[in-house]
């Protein structure tokens, strides 16, 4: 399969779409069930299933249907899993990754976007509210996965291209072509003709989330990426050090936000991933 990734708010959904436009078969609808009342944050669609958490015990078999497929049933397909669903998904199902990364200050500004849409959308259904601590804080949250992503690539080799976020924005016409030639197939002028920069909401913004010495880190992170090929040994040093430095406070966060969550009533029944091939 040709995973999507990247943290949310990075351009996830965006690549779905231009895989969709260049003929690719995807997994997921535009606006899957409980996406009600955000459509604002993602006006061109989502195209998220259960498998948006991984491809792995927990969702293959489908905890509804009890439908198992193997690699052979989705070879070629496209399906949206963000970062911490990439690092539990099985080997055998990622052929291709793609994955944006986008400048932490502009994502820490753009989720909680997104995160004030979605209250108002609870608000306005009369449904409980989610509590602060509900939310791993952005900047924070930005680090942990994309240092997990770059740590997993790393070590299980599967076939990845990052690029960042500003880059597909400021010549998708270049980018896209790069990629599909990679995958193998797709129409390239429909592809980019799905890529929309006047979505953009969110631009560079200063931030004093994080200490200025870390925020250092991050930014060097995110110019690797920018610059292409491996990241250096010497920067990988630097990013095992940064996190082992700050794996307590990390695992004291994410303990308060899985409780928050855990009071929180359950979602909807998970449902069969919209464009899954029957299956023998």
């Amino acid at each position: 399969m040709l995973f999507v990734s990247g943290t949310k708010r990075s351009g996830t959904s965006m690549w779905m779409q231009v895989f969709r436009a260049a003929g690719l078969p995807v997994l997921g609808e535009a606006f899957p069930r409980g996406f009600t009342g955000i459509q604002e944050a993602n006006p061109d669609g989502f195209y998220e299933t259960l498998l948006r958490h991984g491809i792995y015990y927990r969702t293959n078999p489908n905890p509804t249907t009890g439908e198992y497929f193997l690699p052979d049933h989705v070879e070629g397909y496209a399906v949206k899993v963000f970062i911490p669903g990439v690092i539990r998904s099985e080997r055998a199902y990622i052929t291709h990754l793609v994955a944006n990364v986008r400048e932490w200050r502009e994502y820490e500004a753009s989720i909680l976007r997104l995160y004030a849409i979605e209250r108002e959308a609870f608000a306005r259904a009369g449904q409980p509210v989610p509590e602060d601590s509900s939310y791993f804080p952005p900047a924070y949250e930005w680090w942990m996965e994309n240092f997990a992503l770059v740590r997993d690539i790393s070590l299980r080799r599967y076939p990845a291209r990052l690029q960042t976020y500003d880059q597909v924005l400021a010549d998708p016409a270049r980018v896209v072509t790069e990629v599909l030639r990679w995958v193998g197939r797709g129409d390239v002028d429909a592809a980019v003709a799905a890529i929309k920069p006047g979505r953009r909401t969110q631009h560079r913004s200063d931030s004093n989330s994080v200490p200025p010495a870390l925020a250092r880190v991050f930014d060097d992170l995110y110019a690797a990426v920018a610059a292409g090929g491996p990241v250096p040994a010497s920067l990988l040093r630097q990013l095992n050090d940064t996190n082992r430095q700050l794996l307590p406070e990390l695992g004291e966060l994410q303990r308060k936000v899985l409780a928050a969550q855990a009071r929180r009533p359950p979602g909807p029944t998970p449902a069969r991933p919209a464009g899954l091939p029957a299956l023998d």
